[in-house]
C-alpha cells in the first residue's frame, strides 16, 4: 500500500484516462471497419472500384440526379432533364468502365 495519498490520486487519474482513451480508439475502430465495410460493400453492388475517387464521383453523381429532380419539383422541365441525364451518364460511364 502506497503511504503518499497523491501517488494514489495519480494512479487512480491515469488509469481513468488509460480507459477513456482505450474506449475512444476501440470505438473509432469500430467506425473506421463499419465505414470501410460500407464502401466496399457498396462498390461491390455497383461493380466499380473501392477508391475514394470512385466514391466521389458516385455521390456527384447523385447529387446531379437530385438536382434535377428538385429541377422537375420546380417546373424547370429542361434543368431537370440536363441534371438527370448528366448524372445518369456519369454514374453510368462509373459502371461500364470499372
Amino acid at each position: 500500500m502506497n503511504s503518499n495519498p497523491f501517488e494514489w490520486l495519480g494512479e487512480a487519474f491515469g488509469t481513468v484516462i488509460r480507459l477513456l482513451v482505450d474506449s475512444l480508439a476501440w470505438i473509432f475502430d469500430v467506425l473506421a471497419g463499419a465505414s470501410s465495410a460500407f464502401v466496399n460493400g457498396f462498390s461491390r453492388a455497383l461493380g466499380v472500384d473501392s477508391n475514394i475517387f470512385t466514391v466521389i464521383f458516385v455521390v456527384v453523381g447523385l447529387i446531379m440526379i437530385y438536382a434535377g429532380v428538385r429541377a422537375f419539383l420546380h417546373k424547370r422541365i429542361f434543368g431537370g432533364v440536363i441534371w438527370c441525364l448528366l448524372g445518369l451518364w456519369l454514374l453510368s460511364a462509373l459502371i461500364r468502365w470499372s
